[in-house]
């Protein structure tokens, strides 16, 4: 499950997908802008980024990250019990930790 990253190689293009992004840093942070920003569309589902048509390498001598709880995640899954929430220190293309918050009920 990827739910944001960094654009290290074609930022023009991702650019060309998100031209309302703020800045490089803001082009894959979260979900959705990860998926406008390297063109993964809903017909993607299921892709196997290994041997797929699109394919994800992982860096070849990986930087140390941290982990917590998930943001926004409510009941067992979002404590701290399960620190399933990884991330690059200082990155900026890290969204701050927010702690999940109840809906008011009207």
């Amino acid at each position: 499950l990827l739910r944001a990253g960094e654009i290290v190689a074609g930022r023009e293009t991702a650019r060309s997908r998100r031209p309302t992004s703020r800045s490089d840093a803001d082009l894959a942070r979260g979900p959705a802008r990860l998926c406008k920003a390297l063109g993964i569309t809903l017909a993607d589902n299921g892709l196997n980024l290994e041997t797929g048509r699109a394919r994800l390498r992982l860096a070849e001598h990986p930087v140390p990250y941290l982990s917590g709880p998930r943001t926004g995640v409510s009941g067992l899954g979002g404590g701290v019990e399960y620190p399933w929430r990884f991330w690059i220190d200082r990155d900026p293309t890290v969204s701050p930790y927010r702690p999940h918050q109840p809906r008011q009920r009207r």
